[in-house]
This record gives structure tokens, C-alpha cells and sequence, in this order.
């Protein structure tokens, strides 16, 4: 499917302060437009910050226009293609809320091939995925406790676990190998599972405990419960007070899991998060624990494969809708669930869940609503790929389109807003800009990769007047992140009709949490 392009409605135009120059420096000014002195303040006020000297050696831009008109406020570098991290995110949830729409659910059946006979079903069962991001244990029960309320007490055949709605490779373009373990970077599959309600899928969750006494073995538990990951425990338990030196990390190519390091005596429950190797036989090995313990006991062994087209459905279990999902994925910045959405147009489409064909839908979406897409690349839908280049120009095209459609108030309240503690509010955002005029005003979007930092979204002016932003920054050695957050700062700050107020960057670096990446769980 494609898309036509649609006019933007971005109108790139000179400066009110060009203009005034151009006729002697009086601009007629329609009722609550900028003067000539407060677009020039408002310019002069970002240039300063943008000349700060962490962006010496480093590239910097950014573009700020009006969120209806399309005009263009300020623009630094707004054409130059950049690392975007996961501004990528934007791109990948415009257009699945445009494709799949906002009322679209994935699924996961059960079925089988074979008839039940006296409680029997004297075949294989199939445990089917369509893409579901958001898959806990509870849904596997839940498809469990159907089976038993069909009659369903034994399978004398094997457990299927079919993942071919999508493609097998599992691990986006040129991600990084030593991510690989951790959570942020998960195995994309079509038949998966998440261990909590951030709906981390294709991830489990290690639980840690101190042993009854200094030098006992910790006590670790896996939630959820399965027999697919194996925990090699050589971690012990140090004296109260001492260092907590745990460290947990799965080997390549497997699902052993190293736990080593020591746990104080006394302290709280741990938990860290661990990529599952195959994540579909993760899911099948869960549902078989919840299929016994509804007394459905299964003969046979857990395997993969793909469901017989003559296999006939005995139990469905339905995902929260598109429209719902952007709040964990936006808010929280969930990689997987960008990923997720990507395959999934590809396979509503073009039948090809791929990250090819999902990311060829992503593009053509982009063009529909104003994006030159011969200038940026991307490469995955998260924006863990250091491949993807865009510029801070279709970032706010994305802004700009996307306000236009009609599922825009769902989207918008799913992004991260500045300076709200609560988590699936401020998401990324909560700790930043607190205090200050963007703080519950913001929407927007970040992004990190070591040597990126982004920020793109949507401030209100003091006048009330909405703005889009893009800013991406690359190849710094220092964080300008409390740069980003006076910028933000300076935007909510400022009013058509008097200079906006000076913000330091310092000011703001107190508000900002310790960590600097947007997947640390302790952001």
C-alpha cells in the first residue's frame, strides 16, 4: 500500500527580523504575530545557547516552528541529516497509528488439527503468534483456563510454538553486540512474552536475594517462572553494609544466565532484567506451566514450527489496542514495541513481516504527510541502529502532519511530558525541566545512544501559541542534555510580545536524575 504525498503545509519564510531589515526595520504586525525585536530576541536567545562549547567538535540542530502554520522560527542545520536515537520512535508510531489504527489488536491462538476426543486431543497443539508485544503470563493462563472450560485434559502430541507471522531475524540492522543481553535490546519475535506491565517483551526478569548469613549462596528466582532459562549462581552473600557487586548476564547464542558478584547482607529484592535467547520457546514453555496448572498435562515436547493451514482455532487471547499501547511504548521509549509495530505493517500490508517491508511502510507514510524521504534513512523502527540518519526538518514534519490527523489527541498524550513525576506520565521526561515553565507543558520525545542525545515534541508559549521542535545533537564528549532542556525551557518562556527570558543550562542540570540514558530503569 502506498501513499500519496500530502502538501505539508511547511512555509519556510524569512525571519520577521529579515524582513524589518529589508524595509527599514518596521514590519507591520497582525494582531498577537511576533515583533520584529521579539523573533530576534527568541533567535538570539537559542543561538547563545546552542554556541555553548560541549558542542565544539560536535554537531548540533535545531529547527522550532508553528505547530499549524507550518512557519519556520528558527532553524540551525535543519537539512543536515543526523543520528536520531529513538526520535526514530516517532516516525514508527505515526505511522502505525495511521496503518494499523488505533483500534487494532494483536493476537496469540491455540489450535490444532487434530479432533478431542474424551477429553483428549490426540494431536499436536499450536500456540500461534501474531505479534503480541504485550503477551504476560496471565494471557497464557487465560488461554490455558479456555482450552480447560473446552474439555481439554490431555495433548498426546507436541507443543508447537509457530512464530512465522513474522520473519526470523530476530536482531535489528548494526545493533550493537554488546547490548545484546539487556532488555532495551530484546529478540523480536512474533510469538513472545513480557515478565511485568512495562510489557518489556522477549525479556525475564531476575529476582536476587541475600542468603540467611554472610558467605551463603544469593537466592535468585525467575519471573516468570520457566524452565528456558538456565541460572549459573556463583554469586554470594557479602556482610551488611558492604558493596552490592551483583552482576547478571546471559552468554551469546544461549540462554545461560551468569550470576555472579556479592549481595549485602539485608538488602532489599533485586531485580534485573535478562534477554531471552528464541524467545518463541520462552512463550511455549510458559503456557505449558499454565496448561498444567489447569490440569492440561502435554505428552510431548516443546517445538517449533509452523501451524497447518487446516488447524482449527480452540482459544485466542487479544492484545490492548494500538491506541493503548503507545502510552508503555512512548512513554517508557520500549524499543521492542517500535520494532514490533514495524514488522507488523509489513505483515498487514505487504504480507511480509519483515523490518524491510515494515520500514517500507513507514516510509510511505512519511511522504503522505510532507517528509522528504529521499534525505533520511531508516534503518529499524526503534532507532537503536546507528544507521538511521534524519534531519531535525522531517522530524517536524512528522510533528506537524501528524497534528493534522485524527487520532492526534490519543498520540499526543502518549508522549512524555516535561517535569510530571508520575511515570506513565512524564515517562522519560519526569525528572527533567521540573519547576519551570515546560514543566507539564512539553510533550516530547527523547532520545540516547552514547554520543546522541535528542528532544523533539510540542511546547505552548506563554501566549498560548503551540510549537513543534527537533533537536538532535551528535558526536559529543560531554552531555548537552541540560542544553536540550533549556531550550524547552526557553520556548515555554517565551511570548510574541516581549523578549523571553535568559535560561542557563545550568540551572537545570540539578533536576536532571544521575543516569543519562533513556532505558535505564532508574531514570
Amino acid at each position: 500500500m502506498k501513499y500519496l504525498p500530502r502538501v505539508s503545509g511547511r512555509a519556510v519564510v524569512a525571519s520577521v527580523a529579515a524582513v524589518a531589515a529589508a524595509v527599514g526595520g518596521v514590519v507591520s504586525q497582525s494582531a498577537g504575530a511576533p515583533t520584529a525585536v521579539q523573533a530576534t530576541a527568541l533567535q538570539q536567545r537559542l543561538d547563545s545557547l546552542l554556541n555553548d562549547s560541549r558542542y565544539d567538535g560536535s554537531q548540533v540542530a535545531l529547527v522550532v516552528r508553528d505547530a499549524t502554520t507550518g512557519e519556520t522560527l528558527y532553524d540551525r542545520n535543519g537539512d543536515q541529516r543526523m543520528l536520531p536515537a529513538s526520535n526514530t520512535k516517532l516516525f514508527t508510531s505515526t505511522a502505525a497509528m495511521h496503518v494499523l489504527g488505533p483500534s487494532y489488536r494483536f493476537h496469540t491462538d491455540v489450535l490444532a488439527t487434530a479432533p478431542v476426543v474424551g477429553g483428549k486431543l490426540r494431536g499436536n497443539l499450536y500456540l500461534k503468534g501474531y505479534g503480541d508485544p504485550t503477551a504476560l503470563e496471565s494471557d497464557y493462563v487465560g488461554l490455558a483456563k479456555q482450552l480447560s472450560a473446552a474439555g481439554v485434559r490431555r495433548v498426546d502430541g507436541d507443543l508447537i510454538a509457530d512464530d512465522t507471522y513474522f520473519d526470523h531475524v530476530r536482531l535489528g540492522d548494526s545493533w550493537a553486540w554488546d547490548d545484546e543481553p539487556f532488555y532495551y535490546n530484546a529478540q523480536i519475535s512474533a510469538l513472545t512474552l513480557a515478565p511485568n506491565t512495562d510489557y518489556d517483551s522477549g525479556t525475564a526478569i531476575v529476582e536476587s536475594r541475600p542468603g540467611a548469613a554472610a558467605g551463603t549462596p544469593v537466592n535468585l528466582s525467575l519471573v516468570p517462572a520457566n524452565g528456558v532459562i538456565k541460572l549459573i549462581n556463583t554469586a554470594t552473600t557479602g556482610a551488611a553494609g558492604s558493596s552490592n557487586t551483583l552482576n547478571i548476564e546471559r552468554d551469546h547464542g544461549t540462554n545461560i544466565v551468569r550470576v555472579t558478584g556479592s549481595v549485602p547482607l539485608g538488602a532489599s529484592v533485586g531485580q534485573e532484567w535478562v534477554t531471552v535467547w528464541e524467545p518463541e520457546l520462552y512463550a511455549a514453555d510458559v503456557f505449558r506451566r499454565a496448561l498444567a496448572s489447569q490440569g492440561i498435562q502435554v505428552s510431548g515436547r516443546i517445538e517449533n514450527a509452523a501451524t497447518p493451514s487446516t488447524a482449527k482455532q480452540l482459544a485466542r487471547d487479544e492484545s490492548m489496542t494500538v491506541g493503548e499501547l503507545m502510552t508503555p511504548f512512548l512513554k517508557l521509549s520500549n524499543n521492542m514495541h517500535a520494532e514490533t509495530l514495524v514488522k507488523a505493517m509489513g505483515a498487514v500490508v505487504e504480507a511480509d513481516g519483515s523490518w524491510s517491508a515494515g520500514l517500507g511502510v513507514v516510509t510511505d507514510y512519511a511522504q503522505s504527510i510532507g517528509v522528504d524521504t529521499s534525505r533520511i534513512r531508516l534503518s529499524d523502527g526503534s532507532g537503536l541502529s546507528r544507521k538511521v540518519n534524519v534531519t531535525a526538518d522531517s522530524v517536524t514534519d512528522v510533528l506537524i502532519g501528524a497534528k493534522k490527523e485524527p487520532w492526534w489527541q490519543q498520540w499526543y498524550d502518549a508522549l512524555p511530558i516535561a517535569g510530571n513525576p508520575e511515570r506513565f506520565v512524564g515517562g522519560t521526561l519526569r525528572s527533567r525541566m521540573l519547576n519551570t515553565p515546560a514543566a507539564n507543558n512539553l510533550h516530547g520525545k527523547t532520545g540516547s545512544l552514547t554520543g546522541v542525545t535528542a528532544l523533539s515534541g510540542y511546547v505552548s508559549t506563554k501566549d498560548g501559541r503551540k510549537l513543534v521542535f527537533s533537536m538532535l545533537s551528535n558526536n559529543y564528549l560531554v552531555s548537552p542534555r541540560s542544553i536540550e532542556d533549556a531550550v524547552g525551557v526557553t520556548l515555554a518562556s517565551w511570548s510574541d510580545q516581549a523578549a523571553p527570558a535568559a535560561v542557563s543550562p545550568n540551572s537545570l542540570r540539578t533536576t536532571q536524575t544521575t543516569c543519562d540514558l533513556e532505558w535505564d530503569k532508574a531514570c
